[in-house]
């Protein structure tokens, strides 16, 4: 059985279920995927080296390998001259060992061979018949990258949680990984209802609208992490939204349904969460997405959105991003996603219910958007929204306030 009909739930408690539904019905899950194909992922495990890196003393420039004693006392005035013995390119072997007053000539990346111990640069050098003159002295180890000094064999290298950029896929193909295990995406699936619902390529009738939530919706969920797919639209039919709730429900483990929850001859989608699941959320004190319903089926969570953007947007970001974010294993803080600045216009708020105003940020200045849950064009120029308390009635012009970036 769901709950009371429109039975209000303040800001927190609502934040408090949602947050608790996902815990308990949605676990964290990994999948192996390939190396080549992890760009943007989320690191499942603890990663270590299987090798030391480099796997081998490496020259780090072009020039001589020598020993190091070979080269002491040398200057341009008064060089130092060694026979030499072999040439090595990058991967490139020697079965010849360097002795003294002998040298290997060298290009970076190669393997140091046998016997020698550092580098001279071909700056510092003069080759000629064989023989080669060294115009400087060289340290042990010079110019030398030695076995493991990047790595070493079975160091952490990566750490469960890391987002895979192009540096940390790097460092695995320097260890030879072809696969690795990442957070499975949260499978997201989302439905707008309405029967002014048109979709884009489709002719537009008088009085009817295009989707816009579907797809909005559908990319917000992508940003926190999750595999997100528009599913269609379904009209306000007690029948259709509940067969397109089940076939949708055997594809995903989240659904957003937007539009259809406001009180009234729409209103069938609380009717079918209570008759094939149950309703925890039906109602929260916030202005706007009054009527906002979260419910699961057969542990799976269904949540309604409302049918104006804005207040769907609005909805998503402030109850939905963090769970889900944090269900794809992306660890962010979202306290740090909040700027503070002046507001240039006074605000009025409804008192007895939380009011989130659109604002665009301008530096230190922000300013309020004053259009309806219906203008979608108010989206292309927020940046984020600000949060009034609801025994708060008025925010004046110049106070202080805290913007929650969309971004």
């Amino acid at each position: 059985m769901g709950t009371e009909f429109l039975k209000i739930k303040e800001c927190d408690e609502a934040i408090d279920i949602i947050q608790k539904l996902f815990d308990e019905n949605l676990k964290a899950e990994s999948e192996e995927v390939s190396v080549d194909e992890a760009y943007g992922r989320i690191l499942f495990e603890d990663v270590y080296s299987k090798m030391d890196f480099p796997p081998f003393d490496k020259a780090l420039k072009d020039g001589f390998a020598i020993i190091s004693s070979d080269s002491f006392g040398a200057s341009e005035e008064s060089p130092n001259t060694l026979e030499v013995i072999d040439f090595l390119e990058a991967g490139a072997t020697t079965d010849k060992k360097v002795e003294k007053g002998k040298c290997i000539e060298i290009s970076t990346g190669a393997a140091m061979p046998e016997g020698a111990d550092a580098v001279v640069m071909v700056e510092y050098a003069e080759k000629m018949d064989g023989k080669v003159n060294l115009l400087t002295t060289a340290t042990p180890s010079q110019e030398v990258a030695k076995k493991g000094s990047d790595i070493g064999e079975s160091k952490l290298i990566l750490e469960k949680g890391d987002f895979l950029n192009p540096g940390k896929i790097g460092v695995l193909l320097s260890q030879g990984f072809e696969t690795i295990e990442v957070y499975k995406k949260p499978s997201v699936g989302i439905l707008s209802s309405g029967n002014e619902i048109t979709l884009q390529g489709e002719r537009l009738e008088y009085g009817k609208i295009y989707d816009v939530n579907g797809g909005m919706i559908k990319n917000d969920a992508i940003s926190c992490g999750s595999d997100a797919h528009f599913l269609g639209v379904m009209r306000d039919n007690y029948d259709e939204v509940k067969e397109k709730i089940e076939e949708s429900l055997k594809e995903v483990d989240i659904l957003f349904c937007s539009g259809g929850t406001s009180a009234g001859l729409g209103d069938v989608l609380k009717h079918v969460l209570d008759e094939l699941g149950e309703v925890y959320v039906h109602g929260i004190s916030v202005q706007p997405g009054k009527p906002t319903i979260v419910g699961v089926i057969d542990g799976k969570i269904v949540m309604g959105l409302p049918g104006n953007p804005v207040s769907a947007l609005m909805i998503f970001n402030a109850f939905v991003a963090e769970p889900l974010t944090k269900l794809a294993g992306i660890d962010k803080d979202f306290e740090l996603n909040v700027v503070k600045g002046k507001i240039t216009k006074r605000i009025h708020s409804q008192v007895g219910r939380m009011q989130y105003q659109l604002v665009k940020v301008d530096g230190d200045n922000i300013q309020p958007i004053f259009k309806d849950s219906g203008a979608i064009f108010s989206l292309s120029t927020a940046d984020g929204y600000v949060k009034i308390l609801k025994l708060v009635e008025l925010v004046d012009e110049g106070e202080e306030v805290e913007v929650y970036l969309f971004s």
